[in-house]
């Protein structure tokens, strides 16, 4: 099956990202409003921010079992529409919960983008600290991916901005990618980074279109008390197309021995795992780019280099 970047873009092309997204502030008053007026019977609900609650979007609590959840960026909400489409779809295939859209709110003269409201998922943020059996977390992930492309991609979303063309070419990212080498000569390893770059670049996709998540990421897998795998939450990137994208969490999560049974149990052929570590190399190296020369985030950068080494010498 052919990849369709988007319905402007032929696979010979390399999709443009624009601009960087002109973000919104939202605060709770603003919420208070919108939910009054557009959803009444949830006014006397309490409203209150989620910790960390995100940067695609603004996260509220409402009530005790659900969350309000607000795009910050017009790009970032392109996205409402399509998981209100398709997470109800995606839902009964998957062996873990995902959000639950119970409510979608409108575009108001206070706030320029459809927003929405979902069943709030309880968890903690998946830390390595915090994962009881890494083995047994990797293969719960893997057995959750591996449902989610076994559903039909037929009529999916396929790469785009709403996305930002996760599932498609990793050529997407080579710019951003060459200039975060140059800023960081001295700090990484960049003749090591480059090389194994270039072989993702180079490591061919069939083209059978799968739904991917799009950011298989520490934020977005719970777990219960007992820490294990509970649930996986914002499906915002999701899509059909190269399912590669969601292997990057091999390397920037999952221990040695968690890796290597995710692998087998998705049973990941070498181009695939090839392009996968190059979604690792790129959104780590995105990560050591930002944080490098700021004071506040040493500690930041200085574990996106562990995790560079990680991916350079598994």
């Amino acid at each position: 099956m052919r990849l369709h970047l988007s319905e402007e873009t032929e696979l010979t092309d390399t999709p443009d990202l624009g601009p960087p997204p002109k973000r919104i502030r939202v605060e709770v008053d603003l919420v208070r409003s919108l939910i009054a007026s557009q959803l009444p019977q949830w006014a006397g609900l309490r409203v209150e921010p989620v910790a960390k609650g995100g940067w695609d979007n603004w996260t509220f609590h409402l009530g005790t079992d659900m969350v309000v959840r607000l795009p910050s960026a017009s790009e970032y909400a392109q996205a409402v529409e399509k998981e209100h489409q398709w997470l109800p779809v995606l839902a009964p295939s998957l062996p873990l919960p995902i959000p639950e859209p119970l409510a979608k709110g409108v575009p108001s003269l206070d706030y320029p983008h459809p927003w929405s409201v979902y069943r709030w998922l309880d968890g903690r943020t998946a830390t390595v600290d915090r994962i009881a059996d890494p083995v047994g977390f990797a293969t719960e992930l893997a057995a959750f991916l591996a449902a989610l492309q076994s559903v039909d991609p037929t009529g999916g979303p396929r790469p785009g901005i709403h996305n930002w063309y996760r599932g498609g070419t990793l050529h997407t990212y080579d710019a951003n990618t060459q200039h975060a080498l140059e800023e960081l000569e001295g700090q990484v390893d960049v003749v090591s980074v480059r090389r194994a770059w270039t072989q993702a670049l180079k490591a061919e996709w069939d083209g059978v279109d799968q739904w991917f998540h799009g950011d298989v990421a520490e934020g977005n897998l719970l777990l219960d008390d007992a820490g294990r795998l509970a649930a996986v939450i914002d499906f915002g990137t999701c899509g059909v197309g190269d399912p590669a994208c969601d292997l990057a969490v091999a390397w920037t999560l999952l221990s040695a021995e968690g890796r290597h049974a995710f692998r087998d149990r998705l049973e990941v052929a070498e181009p695939t795992w090839t392009r996968g570590r190059g979604w690792a190399l790129w959104k780590t190296l995105a990560t050591c780019w930002h944080t490098y020369d700021d004071v506040d985030e040493v500690a930041q950068f200085e574990r996106a280099k562990h995790v560079l080494e990680t991916i350079l010498h598994a």
